[in-house]
């Protein structure tokens, strides 16, 4: 799920989620340490159409290595560090 050149898109967003403050501009709206990026900024960093990000944010998001967060009508991603470190876990235990 995380090897090959798209998908190595999702392990740049999971790098680039541990300290967004550091890759991501300030928002209007969303706190990027309290809420997450959006899925606009995560795109342009990307230099891909926010679908395309909006897919990687989703398959993220489904297998709970993100966590999608509602500010009013937008919606912010930020990693989920207990499941990242349980997977981690797995792996590290060569499963």
């Amino acid at each position: 799920m995380l090897k090959g050149p798209v998908n190595g898109q999702r392990l740049d967003i999971l790098e680039w989620l541990r300290d967004p403050a550091v890759h991501f501009p300030p928002q209007r709206r969303g706190d990027l340490l309290q809420d997450g990026v959006s899925p606009e900024a995560l795109a342009v960093k990307l230099g891909v159409s926010r679908g395309v990000a909006r897919t990687h944010l989703d398959l993220l998001t489904g297998v709970g290595l993100l966590r999608a967060k509602k500010v009013g009508r937008r919606t912010y991603y930020r990693r989920d560090e207990f499941r990242i470190a349980e997977v981690s876990h797995y792996f590290e235990k060569g499963w």
